[in-house]
C-alpha cells in the first residue's frame, strides 16, 4: 500500500535547481520534492506521497492522522524495513536464524 503521509519539514535545501526537505513523519524522516509547493516553510506540515509534497496541512490535522496511522500500524507498513516485514510475516524469528 502507499499511502499520502502527513510530515512536518525540517530543512529546505536546493539541490540541482529542485527545491528539496528533509521531512518527518512521526519519527522518520525521508527526503521529499517541494517543487508543488513552492511556498512551504520550515515547521510546516504537508501531506507527501511518493516522495512528492502535494497539499499543504495544519498542524492539529497532521499530528491526528500521524496518530490514527500509527495505532493502526500503517506508518510501519509504509515505511518499516520491508525484509524485516517479510521475516515477521513468513514467521522467521532473525535472532534464531543468525545462530543456526
Amino acid at each position: 500500500m502507499c499511502l499520502a503521509v502527513p510530515g512536518r519539514v525540517l530543512d529546505i535545501e536546493e539541490r540541482d535547481g529542485t527545491r528539496m526537505a528533509n521531512v518527518d513523519f512521526g519519527g522518520v524522516v525521508k527526503e521529499v520534492c517541494l517543487e508543488y509547493l513552492p511556498d512551504l516553510q520550515v515547521g510546516e506540515y504537508a501531506i507527501v506521497h511518493v516522495g512528492f509534497a502535494l497539499q499543504r496541512l495544519d498542524e492539529e490535522s497532521a499530528r491526528q492522522t500521524l496518530e490514527l496511522f500509527a495505532e493502526l500500524g500503517l506508518l510501519q507498513e509504509e515505511f518499516g524495513d520491508a525484509w524485516e516485514m517479510a521475516e515477521a510475516e513468513a514467521g522467521v524469528d532473525p535472532v534464531e536464524e543468525v545462530r543456526k
